[in-house]
C-alpha cells in the first residue's frame, strides 16, 4: 500500500512553526494557546511583504515537494493495483463479469431454499402426525390474522380516501359560497380576477330563504346539538327579516355554557360572531387582534361554539410555536373542559406512543363517556355519524409547527373541522416547509392567529390570504402588480389603500388594545442612549481598522457578506466586550466589578435594576444572543438577584418550569432573562411590569412581540 504524502505547509504555517515558541517565552509561563495564536496572527498582519517573502518561498518549494510525492504515490498505486489485476487473471483464467456474478448468487440462493425444504420435509416426516396437524393449524390461523390485518388496514386506508373525497367536494362547494360572498362584498374582487370562472352554487331553501348550515344543525342524528334560537331571545338573536341577501344568520349575545372559567370580554365575543358568520359563508379569517387580548381564548371559543351549538367535536388541529404548547394545554383544560385535548409533542418514542394510543385504528375506539363524531351531509345538510372513520378519544390536537413537519404523514390523513396557527406570521413565506406541510392538510375552516399580521411587506400578507383563500388570491405577481406601494402618486396610493382594508374586511378583524381594553395600564416606552466603555470603544475601533478594506472597497456579492459579518462583530462589542476571545482579563475576579465596568449597557442596567428592585418592579430582559445570556447570568449571580432563563436550547420541561415558577404567587424571581426569539412568542408573563430590550432584533415586529409578554390582559401596573 502506497504510504499517505503529508499535505503542503502555508507561509503562515512555516511562520508559525519558527516564531510560536519565542512567543510563548515572551508572554510569560500560563499562556493559553488561544492568547498565543492571537499574538501570532497580528505579528503575521504586522509584517511587511519583504518579511513575508522567506515564508512565501518556503510554501512554494513545499508545494513543488507535495507534488512530486503525490505523482509518485499514484503511479505506485497504480503498479499496485495492475499486479493484482493480472494475479487475478492468471489465477482464475478471467475477471468474472457482474451478469455471471449474479447469476452464481441466484444458483446458490435456489440451492438453499430447496437444501431448507428437504431439511423441512425430513423434519415433518419424523414429527408425530398430531404435533405436525397443530402446527400447521397454528401456522395458517398466523397467514389469516395477518390477511385480516391487512384488509382492516386497506378498508381504513379506503374510508379515508373517501373522507378526503367528501371534504374535497364540500371545500369546492364552499369555495363557489366564499366567492359569491365576497364578490357581493366589494367590486375590487371583480377588477382584480383573481378567481376562475365559478358556476353558482345552489343551495336548499326554505320558505324562499336560504337557510345557513349553522341553522340545520338540529335536525340530524347523532347527539343533539343545542339549539341556535330561543323564543325569549336571552342565547340568540335572529334577524327575522333577513340581511341584503335574504339569509338567515347566527348571532350569539351569551357565551357557550361551555365555557367556564370566567367570562368573554364584550369584543371576544364580538369576534366569536364573527368567526360564526365566517363559517356560515364558507370563508376562513385571520384573527389579528394586537398581542394581548386573548387570541388564545377567542379561537377556543369558536371551538366550543361547534361543540354546544352544532354537536360538532372535531377533530381539530392547533399549530403553536414550542414555547406556547403548555399554555394552549392549561387554556383549553381551563376554558372549556369539555373538549378532549391532547398534546402531540415529545421524542420520537412519545411521539410514537400518542399514534398508537390515540390515532391508529385500535386507539380510535370510542370510550363511552361521548356520543360518536359528528358530520355534516353536505348534501342535506342534516348532522351524521362520521363512519368513515371510528370515533375519536379526544377532540382537538394541539402540537407544535416542528411536529408538523415531522408527523405530516400521520396528519395527513385526518378531516380535520378547524385548523388552528398560533404566530401564523411563520406562514408569511410560501416556499417554507411548515407552510407546505400544512397546506397539504384536509380541512373545513382555517383560522390564523396572528398580532403582527404585516411585518416587512405586502408579499407576506399574501402568503397568508393565499393560505386562506388559495382560490381566489392564487396569484401573488398579480397581488403585487396591483398593490404597488412603492408609486409616487399619493391619491392612486390612497386608493389601494382603500381598495385593500375593503378586501381585508370580510375575512381580518383586528383590534388594538388601546380601543378595547380600557382597564389595561398605559405602556410607558424609554429609549435610553447609553456610550460605550473606554475597552469598548478601544475594540470597536480595532474591528473597523481591521477590515477597513472590506468597508472602503467594491460593492460585490463577497464584500457585503464581508461587511454584514462587520456589523454582527460591531454588534456584538456594543453588546458586551467579553464576548470576544482573549479580551478579559483572566487573572481578576470572573464576578467583579469589571464585569459590569466594560459594558456601557450593563452599566445602565445596573443603576436602572436597582431602581427597579427598591419599587417593587419585576423585569423581562430580552437579548438576541445567548451567549449574552451566560454574561448577564454571572451579572445576576454577582448582584444576588433571583432569576428564571429561556433560550433556544431550553427543554420543553425547564420551560415550562421557568414560567409557572416565575408567575406563581409570591415568586421570589426578580428577572427574567430571554433570547428574544425563543421567548419573545406567545408565552404570558404578565406579572412582570417592565420590559427591558438589551438589543434590538433587525424585525422591530420581534421587539414589540417581546414587549407583549408582559403588556396584556391581566396586567395591573403600568
Amino acid at each position: 500500500m502506497a504510504l499517505s504524502v503529508s499535505r503542503a505547509k502555508t507561509a503562515f504555517q512555516f511562520f508559525q512553526a519558527e516564531r510560536i515558541g519565542d512567543i510563548k517565552k515572551e508572554l510569560g509561563p500560563g499562556t493559553s494557546m488561544g492568547t498565543a495564536m492571537s499574538e501570532l496572527s497580528e505579528r503575521w498582519r504586522n509584517l511587511s511583504e519583504n518579511g513575508r517573502s522567506r515564508y512565501v518561498a518556503k510554501e512554494a518549494e513545499d508545494r513543488k515537494r507535495f507534488q512530486r510525492e503525490s505523482a509518485a504515490a499514484d503511479a505506485r498505486a497504480y503498479a499496485e493495483q495492475t499486479a493484482r489485476r493480472n494475479n487475478l487473471v492468471a489465477k482464475e483464467g478471467e475477471v468474472p463479469s457482474e451478469r455471471g456474478a449474479r447469476k452464481r448468487v441466484a444458483d446458490e440462493r435456489a440451492e438453499l431454499d430447496a437444501a431448507r425444504r428437504r431439511r423441512k420435509a425430513e423434519i415433518e416426516a419424523e414429527m408425530d402426525p398430531e404435533e405436525l396437524a397443530e402446527r400447521r393449524r397454528i401456522k395458517a390461523q398466523k397467514k389469516a390474522e395477518t390477511a385480516e390485518r391487512q384488509r382492516k388496514r386497506e378498508e381504513q386506508e379506503r374510508a379515508v380516501a373517501e373522507r378526503h373525497k367528501k371534504l374535497d367536494k364540500a371545500e369546492s362547494q364552499r369555495a363557489n359560497s366564499r366567492l359569491e360572498f365576497l364578490l357581493k362584498q366589494s367590486a375590487i374582487f371583480s377588477k382584480l380576477k383573481m378567481g376562475g370562472h365559478h358556476k353558482e352554487d345552489e343551495e336548499k331553501k326554505e320558505d324562499g330563504k336560504y337557510v345557513s348550515h349553522h341553522r340545520q344543525a338540529g335536525s340530524g342524528k347523532g347527539r343533539p346539538p343545542r339549539k341556535a334560537s330561543s323564543k325569549s331571545g336571552e342565547e340568540i338573536d335572529e334577524d327575522e327579516e333577513g340581511n341584503e341577501d335574504s339569509e338567515q344568520h347566527v348571532f350569539l349575545t351569551k357565551q357557550p355554557s361551555c365555557i367556564k372559567f370566567g367570562t368573554l370580554k364584550p369584543y371576544q365575543l364580538e369576534s366569536l360572531n364573527w368567526m360564526i358568520h365566517l363559517a356560515e359563508k364558507g370563508l376562513n379569517g385571520i384573527l389579528a387582534d394586537e398581542m394581548g387580548l386573548g387570541k388564545t381564548l377567542q379561537s377556543i371559543s369558536i371551538l366550543a361554539y361547534n361543540y354546544e351549538y352544532l354537536g360538532i367535536q372535531g377533530p381539530h388541529l392547533i399549530c403553536v410555536p414550542k414555547s406556547t404548547l403548555s399554555n394552549w394545554m392549561n387554556e383549553l383544560n381551563r376554558w372549556c373542559p369539555s373538549l378532549r385535548a391532547i398534546r402531540f409533542h415529545g421524542s420520537k418514542e412519545d411521539r410514537e406512543a400518542i399514534i398508537r394510543e390515540y390515532f391508529t385504528n385500535e386507539a380510535a375506539s370510542h370510550d363511552g363517556k361521548r356520543p360518536p363524531n359528528q358530520i355534516r351531509n353536505e348534501d342535506t345538510g342534516d348532522m351524521e355519524d362520521d363512519n368513515s372513520e371510528n370515533p375519536r378519544a379526544w377532540d382537538v390536537c394541539v402540537t407544535t409547527y416542528e411536529v408538523c413537519n415531522t408527523e405530516r404523514k400521520t396528519l395527513e390523513k385526518f378531516g380535520w373541522r378547524y385548523l388552528v396557527i398560533d404566530e401564523a406570521h411563520r406562514l408569511k413565506n410560501e416556499a417554507s416547509m411548515f407552510s407546505k406541510t400544512v397546506r397539504g392538510f384536509k380541512t373545513a375552516y382555517r383560522l390564523l392567529l396572528t398580532g403582527t399580521p404585516l411585518q416587512n411587506n405586502l408579499h407576506e400578507l399574501w402568503a397568508l390570504l393565499n393560505f386562506l383563500l388559495p382560490d381566489i388570491f392564487s396569484s401573488a405577481e398579480q397581488f403585487d402588480e396591483w398593490f404597488n406601494l412603492e408609486i409616487d402618486d399619493a391619491e392612486a396610493k390612497k386608493g389601494m389603500i382603500s381598495q385593500l382594508h375593503n378586501i381585508l374586511r370580510p375575512f381580518m378583524i383586528r383590534r388594538l388594545k388601546v380601543d378595547v381594553a380600557k382597564g389595561l395600564p398605559p405602556k410607558t416606552e424609554t429609549l435610553i442612549m447609553v456610550g460605550m466603555s473606554r475597552m469598548q470603544k478601544a475594540l470597536y475601533k480595532k474591528l473597523l481598522l481591521r477590515d477597513i478594506e472590506s468597508i472602503a472597497g467594491k460593492t460585490t456579492s463577497k464584500n457585503r457578506t464581508a461587511v454584514l459579518n462587520i456589523v454582527m462583530q460591531l454588534r456584538k462589542c456594543c453588546g458586551h466586550p467579553y464576548l470576544f476571545e482573549g479580551v478579559e482579563d483572566r487573572s481578576l475576579d470572573p464576578l467583579g466589578e469589571h464585569l459590569v465596568e466594560n459594558c456601557g449597557k450593563l452599566a445602565i442596567m445596573d443603576k436602572l435594576l436597582k431602581k427597579l428592585k427598591e419599587r417593587g418592579s419585576r423585569v423581562l430582559i430580552f437579548t438576541q444572543m445567548t451567549r449574552i445570556l451566560d454574561i448577564l447570568e454571572d451579572f445576576m449571580f454577582m448582584r444576588g438577584y433571583k432569576y428564571c432563563r429561556i433560550d433556544g436550547n431550553t427543554d420543553y420541561a425547564d420551560r415550562e418550569a421557568a414560567i409557572d415558577n416565575f408567575n406563581k404567587e409570591g415568586s421570589e424571581k426578580f428577572c427574567f432573562i430571554l433570547s428574544t426569539r425563543a421567548g419573545g412568542l406567545g408565552i404570558n408573563l404578565q406579572t412582570a411590569d417592565t420590559c427591558i430590550l438589551y438589543d434590538s432584533d433587525w424585525n422591530p415586529q420581534a421587539d414589540l412581540q417581546a414587549q407583549d409578554r408582559c403588556h396584556r390582559l391581566g396586567q395591573k401596573k403600568p
